[in-house]
């Protein structure tokens, strides 16, 4: 069977994965940018940006992971816009015309509405579902490759929750935020569930790596 996996997500020191006061100019609320420049750094980045340049060290090895056999995404409401966002029957995502994802997205949403495609193979589903029937239907959309739980952190705590994460990649930046939303919480113990390896890097972020143990 497929796997879910969870790349690149960013969280600081005391565990908040986006900060307060989300809208449109701001999608991490008060964090701005703080939580992902050690992305923004690497070659990874860059390439996807259609640039060149960037580190190639191991924040780009673990950062470029992020692609490799996914054949679907799941996100929350709040990653494909910002809060509102359901009210604006034109809206259609915060990527331009062509998203970075080229394959279907399963957009978790208490008020669903007709998919839209856009460029470049992506095509939004929206979906009024638990997580459990999220993911057979975005496996199901993926045809045998493995499906990335894209956030945001409410939407990977609930997976987390019901034992549905395969693989996780999360990235511990040296700040504080002190307000936001959290990724931790109601998750005690989850570290019984899971082998975890933890990387540190002169960007000075500590990548964790969590994956499944299956009895």
């Amino acid at each position: 069977m497929s796997e879910l996996r969870v790349h690149n997500f960013s969280i600081s020191l005391d565990g908040f994965a986006t900060g307060a006061g989300q809208a449109p100019d701001a999608p991490f609320g008060h964090a701005g940018e703080r939580l992902h420049e050690w992305m923004f750094a690497t070659r990874f980045w860059h390439r996807m940006g259609g640039g060149s340049g960037g580190s190639t060290g191991a924040d780009h090895a673990l950062a470029a992971l992020h692609g490799a056999g996914i054949g679907a995404e799941i996100m929350g409401a709040g990653k494909f816009g910002p809060p509102g966002w359901q009210d604006d029957p034109g809206y259609r995502g915060a990527w331009g015309a062509d998203p970075p994802f080229h394959t279907p997205v399963f957009v978790l949403t208490h008020r669903p509405r007709p998919s839209i495609e856009m460029e470049g193979g992506t095509t939004f589903h929206f979906l009024d579902a638990p997580p459990a029937e999220a993911l057979e239907r975005a496996r199901e959309a993926a045809g045998g490759l493995d499906v990335r739980l894209g956030g945001g952190p409410s939407v990977v705590r609930d997976f987390l929750a019901e034992g549905l994460v395969d693989h996780m990649h999360v990235v511990q930046v040296p700040m504080v935020l002190g307000r936001g939303v959290r990724l931790w919480d109601g998750l005690e113990s989850l570290e019984e569930a899971f082998d975890i390896e933890a990387v540190s890097t002169p960007s000075g972020v500590t990548h964790l790596t969590f994956t499944a143990r299956r009895r």
